[in-house]
């Protein structure tokens, strides 16, 4: 599997919530991490559903029995750093022997801040090629495990002498990958991936999420390539899979094409709901750990920070330094490249013709080929009365039987349709065909009517 096409998006996934503005430890939600795509050890998912011991990726492939699939997992191993702090200074540590200390939240040494934190290691579990013929006559398991480790570090001041000590534990993880295929109609089969928590936890270990925190795999997402086949998106499947596509069961995950827009071999399945392809913007100089938010707007902050808290930044985890140096180094160009960025910008509908244009919409928007209602099945281009419910804002109301031409039907992740339309009477029609605000307005279906064309109106 060529993994490249969707290394940065597949990094993003991983490492977001990893560690979140203003990047300090004593802040709340960099207390409690690892909120996405956690999965938990089975004993202890057994007393608190809420915390799962599985997730599970159901997609949908067509090809033939000789079509081959590969899947990669990828989890973070969770570390702890703990920073010990000797009564007194010593020259040399015991040989064969760790010298006893007491943990401390930070530990100042010569210049130098070590705080006790969170860390990770990245786990990736592969499979062999798998043909299609061998996962529908049986599921296939394989079990991973990974081995916990403690390490020491002493922490030598400018006299040389060892004042304390960072040691880093991970817990021994377990847990057992199964992949299965079934035929769903001609040349189209339903890939499943399920991923489980076997980590065992002891009698008095079970109930405590602290133990089973360290034991779980946090920010679980997996990648599947096919070759000799292609895998059919989710969120627009063709008119006679809708159905079966939407019987996939997909949990704690949500699986969409991946890599160059257009390509159909890889699938990213991330517990972040993401659209088709998506990407990391070109602008974006680095990780900030926070998807969710824009790079401008973090960036900012961070250069806001005093040279205090800046330091607090770059003394708790080595992304941190890294990200801290790296916003430092921006230059008025980078900055400039961050503030805005206008792509994809196309009409929908030909303004003269009034029909749908041969053009595809941006992308990464959920749109609808049709849509019922009043009676009639209406589509991109089609004339409508706009007829707002008496709830509706202001605005809307103002439009009351105001004619309009459809300019996109689009669904949202709740399932609800929205019908986007400029108005006929609109000078500036042409910017709502352009996507441009004030120019395009959004309505249900039940707010609309087909225009009766016999009565021109």
């Amino acid at each position: 599997m060529n993994l490249a096409p969707v290394e940065a998006i597949a990094k993003a996934v991983l490492y977001e919530g990893y560690i979140l503005y203003p990047y300090r430890a004593s802040n709340v939600k960099n207390q409690q991490r690892w909120t996405f795509g956690g999965v938990y050890p089975r004993d202890y998912a057994r007393q608190d559903e809420t915390n799962p011991c599985e997730i599970q990726t159901e997609c949908l492939v067509q090809g033939s029995l000789e079509t081959e699939i590969e899947v990669h997992v990828r989890f973070l191993h969770l570390v702890r750093r703990e920073v010990g702090e000797f009564a007194s200074p010593m020259i040399e540590l015991p040989a064969g022997e760790e010298p006893p200390t007491t943990k401390v939240a930070s530990l100042t040494v010569g210049e130098e801040v070590y705080q006790s934190w969170e860390e990770a290691i990245e786990r990736d579990v592969a499979t062999p090629a798998l043909t299609l013929k061998e996962l529908t006559d049986a599921p296939v398991k394989m079990p991973f495990a990974f081995a916990g480790q403690r390490g020491v570090k002493p922490l030598r001041g400018l006299e040389d002498c060892v004042h304390g000590l960072i040691i880093h534990t991970s817990a021994d993880v377990q847990g057992e990958l199964t992949i299965m295929a079934t035929a769903v109609a001609q040349g189209v089969f339903r890939l499943t991936v399920r991923i489980e928590n076997f980590t065992p936890l002891g009698s008095t270990q079970s109930s405590e999420r602290a133990e089973a925190h360290w034991r779980a795999f946090a920010s679980t997402h997996t990648i599947l390539g096919v070759r000799g086949g292609a895998f059919i998106s989710l969120l627009d499947p063709p008119g006679e899979l809708k159905d079966i596509a939407a019987a996939c069961n997909n949990q704690g995950t949500w699986p969409v094409l991946a890599g160059e827009e257009g390509t159909m071999d890889t699938i990213l399945s991330s517990p972040i709901i993401l659209y088709d392809y998506p990407q990391v913007a070109p602008e974006s100089p680095g990780d900030l750990f926070d998807a969710t938010e824009i790079d401008e707007i973090l960036t900012l902050r961070i250069l806001a920070m005093t040279d205090e808290e800046k330091r607090d930044m770059a003394a708790l985890d080595a992304r941190a330094r890294v990200l801290l140096e790296r916003t430092q180094a921006l230059t008025a160009a980078d900055m400039a490249r961050l503030h805005g960025t206008r792509r994809e910008l196309r009409s929908s509908i030909d303004p003269e013709a009034k029909t749908p244009s041969t053009e595809p919409p941006p992308a990464g928007e959920p749109e609808l080929a049709f849509l019922h209602a009043g009676g009639r099945d209406l589509a991109v281009g089609d004339r409508v009365r706009l007829r707002p419910k008496g709830g509706a804002d202001i605005f809307d109301l103002v439009l009351k039987d105001e004619m309009a031409v459809i300019e996109a039907i689009e669904r949202d992740f709740d399932d609800k349709v929205h019908v986007a339309v400029v108005l006929e009477a609109d000078p500036g029609r042409e910017f709502g065909l352009d996507r441009m605000p004030g120019h395009r307005f959004f309505f249900s279906p039940d707010e609309i009517e087909p225009a009766g064309e016999e009565s021109g109106t």
